[in-house]
């Protein structure tokens, strides 16, 4: 009698670990927790699906020949990479022209397809860097001819930011999202000037003339969620995504963001974080230095396009 008690409760232990590999994983460092697998986390992004498209921001910190010299660092910017459909990138500096084709080359190794928009070198001093797209050619396709950096005649922003349109592919045309990307690197010694124009970028955008009501402003902000908030304050339909969620790589600091405008942006689900590099690859924080200072931000949004264009009337 005692021995079947003992073979039940066996099982039942037996029955129980195993339920729990299958659907709970362990999380964490300095605090172990249990999370259902597939779920949202600031580790990494959610499954893909396809009903669902991840946009990202990554300031890869002077992304160059020299980091693309260190094969490790490569291997793990490409796998960072192929974990979204659109990533907009920071900090390519570099007067060579290789740099994007060859990281591109990285990433699409493994059979994947990606490509990648390039702006122009921009910045008042003589360290200038070049915004980026790059974007998963499967899920996403982009308008060329309408890539641009924003005009800035009177030199409010040390980096004019690139502008780029974006939709999605894989569901008919009249269905499927449009968007329009803005790539956004403030200066850290300029950022209470700087941030106080985002409402206009917005309008600028806005009103050039494309009529997409979807704009996404993201990058580094060099500012927390507080500071863009009441830079926001004159645009009430304007949204910061992330919140007292630290985006650097020692977490002590919240500089990067993605901003977007509801309810025009009803396609986004209300998922966004922060992919952490260090323990995403179980670095350590020399190691995850070595990719770059910053961790990725994300967002995710509906493939298909959640309401009429002009849904949103701003003032210019």
């Amino acid at each position: 009698m005692h021995k079947a008690l003992l073979l039940v409760i066996i099982l039942l232990a037996t029955a129980g670990v195993w339920y729990v590999s299958q659907n709970y994983e362990l999380v964490g460092i300095d605090q172990i927790r249990l999370v259902p697998k597939g779920s949202s986390r600031t580790a990494a992004g959610p499954a893909r699906t396809g009903d669902l498209i991840r946009i990202a921001s990554f300031n890869i910190q002077t992304l160059g020949r020299a980091k693309l010299a260190k094969p490790k660092v490569v291997e793990r910017l490409a796998e960072i990479i192929r974990q979204f459909d659109v990533i907009a990138v920071q900090e390519v500096r570099s007067r060579h022209q290789d740099i994007l084709p060859r990281l591109i080359e990285y990433v699409n190794a493994g059979g994947r397809r990606y490509d990648f928009v390039l702006g122009p070198r921009v910045g008042r001093t003589r360290q200038k860097e070049q915004f980026a797209f790059l974007f998963d050619t499967e899920t996403i396709e982009v308008d060329r001819f309408q890539v641009y950096a924003v005009d800035d005649p009177s030199d409010l922003l040390h980096r004019p930011p690139l502008v780029a349109p974006f939709r999605v592919r894989g569901v008919p045309a009249n269905e499927a999202f449009t968007f329009t990307l803005v790539n956004v690197h403030v200066d850290p010694d300029e950022v209470s000037r700087e941030i106080r124009w985002l409402p206009d970028l917005f309008r600028a955008v806005l009103n050039d003339g494309r009529g997409e009501d979807d704009v996404i402003v993201l990058g580094d902000f060099n500012a927390d969620d507080r500071k863009l908030a009441a830079a926001l304050a004159g645009l009430p339909s304007a949204t910061v995504v992330l919140e007292s969620t630290p985006t650097n790589v020692r977490m002590t600091a919240q500089y990067d963001n993605i901003l977007l405008l509801l309810p025009a942006s009803r396609e986004y689900t209300g998922r966004s974080g922060v992919f952490d590099i260090l323990r995403t690859f179980n670095l350590t924080q020399d190691e995850a230095l070595q990719i770059s200072d910053h961790n990725p931000v994300w967002a995710s949004f509906s493939v298909r396009e959640g309401g009429p264009a002009s849904s949103l009337a701003v003032a210019p």
